[in-house]
């Protein structure tokens, strides 16, 4: 049976959560295109609206909207699969189609209708714990180049 990991991002906080769904969760999904929308009923976030994005395969290429099939090489400027090397380099690259099947492994899912609840509080993930992660990098930081700081002045005073 299919599992996808689904990454779904909001675009007014700017975070991503990731939820893994299997067998029957998993299969609302299986036949979608990219820029389809489906209910968050159906992996049980109510109220909220989503809408597909992209996503991988399990060899880790990429979806590429407007492609027809499972896998496809194509020379391409830039865009989904490629960045871009400079004006007018083409590249040969390897893209998957645009239709949601059992060998997608991740699905990228953005929010375009908030339900009640905050997605944070649904996935048991406290709000400012990115920016305590953040103030305690910084902290950390700042220790050890007061650490730096002393091992040069005792290093300065011993040759002296």
């Amino acid at each position: 049976m299919a599992s996808f990991k689904l990454c779904i991002s909001d675009p007014s906080t700017g975070r991503t959560f990731q939820k893994e769904v299997k067998d029957n969760t998993a299969k609302p999904f299986i036949g979608l295109n990219i820029g389809e929308s489906i209910k968050g009923d159906a992996i049980e976030l109510g109220g909220y609206e989503l809408q597909i994005t992209g996503g991988s395969d399990y060899c880790g290429f990429p979806m590429r909207k407007g492609i027809l099939g499972l896998r496809k090489k194509l020379v391409i400027y830039g865009g989904v699969g490629f960045g871009g090397a400079g004006k007018g380099i083409k590249k040969k690259k390897t893209v998957c189609g645009h239709k949601i099947h059992d060998k997608i492994s991740q699905i990228n899912l953005k929010v375009t209708k908030q339900g009640t609840k905050k997605l944070a509080e649904i996935f048991g993930v406290p709000e400012n714990a990115e920016k305590q992660g953040k103030a305690e990098a910084k902290q950390e930081k700042k220790e050890v180049k007061e650490h730096k700081e002393a091992k040069k002045e005792a290093k300065e005073e011993k040759k002296e």
